[in-house]
């Protein structure tokens, strides 16, 4: 097991510092001047000469990896010997020069947003959508079978603007039992943190539960099939052991596969989610940066996005092996 985690870890690192080397590259080494391209068409000479300096783009390119990467680890200084000197503790992603703010200020300000979003959201859809395939399969050709295929068809046919907006108009401003979605910290106040996400929450949750009710129904169906399920119900075997522990286990592997890689593609942002109920996460921050040309904040949410996948696969690979005993970890 110890080295089963030793080599997926070292395999996660070396496909993110690949990762960063060719983000990197596209965006700092590929345009002729990327000070140009932040700093925008109307910037004249001295301010594309400032972000060179500010940003040490005047550097080979590698040397500019080399800084990049020991920021995110050590921190690093911009404008080191000049009155603008400035410091960016680690880990350090960049500095916005649009925003005069360093990137991880700005990540530390709206990856809290996206993660209340994702984890409050993915809890429903996993719950919800799990437990409603797996009734639907045990409970096949009932009238709960049927609905539940009919609410799993019509979630999956909805999109996340158009659901969103149906439950802000019914439960904001027609009804008034809802407040307006915001964020509050957790640590501040959670009663305000949980009301303040339960549309968003709901939103994308009833979706991807749609998603995972259909998932969850056909592999179990496909489990229940399966021979050694008939020989565990043919010893006799109580049926909620046979569903439990024999079915349900089987049945779930693919489905904490597909949970992993969204949860991990969920938390690099949720643009929509977040533009649709008015809250400043890390998608929303991101579609602005690459609408003004904001590359330190594409890097960064880039690479943060490819760290949560890695992450997520890792955290998949573990949950095998105690899900489902047929898997072997040599």
């Amino acid at each position: 097991m110890v080295r089963f985690l030793t080599r997926r870890v070292l395999v996660g690192v070396a496909t993110i510092i690949a990762i960063s080397i060719i983000v990197f590259g596209l965006f700092f080494a590929v345009p002729s001047s990327p000070a140009k391209v932040m700093c925008g068409k109307n910037c004249d000479p001295a301010s594309i000469a400032a972000v060179e300096t500010k940003l040490g783009l005047r550097e080979p390119i590698t040397t500019q990896y080399t800084e990049f990467m020991k920021g995110i680890f050590v921190g690093r200084t911009y404008s080191k010997g000049t009155p603008f000197e400035q410091h960016c503790e680690a880990p350090c992603f960049g500095f916005s020069f649009r925003n005069n703010e360093s990137v991880s200020a700005i990540v530390a300000r709206t990856l809290p947003v996206t993660m209340s979003i994702v984890v409050g959201a993915a809890v429903l859809w996993l719950l919800f959508g799990v437990s409603l395939g797996m009734i639907s399969a045990l409970r096949r050709g009932t009238v709960f079978d049927k609905l539940a295929i009919g609410v799993s068809l019509a979630g999956a046919s909805m999109q996340v603007f158009f659901f969103g907006l149906i439950l802000l108009f019914a439960f904001v401003y027609f009804t008034g039992w809802l407040p307006f979605p915001s964020y509050t910290p957790l640590t501040e106040n959670p009663a305000k943190w949980a009301s303040g996400l339960i549309l968003p929450w709901v939103t994308l949750g009833f979706l991807n539960s749609a998603i995972y009710a259909r998932l969850s129904r056909a592999q179990m169906l496909e489990t229940l099939s399966e021979d050694y399920v008939r020989t565990a119900r043919a010893k006799g075997l109580p049926l909620r052991r046979v569903y439990t522990k024999h079915a349900l286990r089987a049945a779930i592997t693919p489905i904490v596969t597909i949970a992993g890689l969204d949860i991990g593609a969920s938390l690099g942002g949720t643009f929509i989610t977040e533009t649709i109920f008015g809250l400043r996460g890390l998608g929303k921050e991101t579609v602005e940066a690459v609408q003004f040309l904001n590359l330190p904040i594409v890097v960064a949410t880039v690479l943060l996005a490819a760290v949560f996948i890695v992450v997520a696969n890792l955290i998949v690979d573990v949950l095998y092996a105690v899900i489902d005993p047929r898997v072997r970890l040599s």
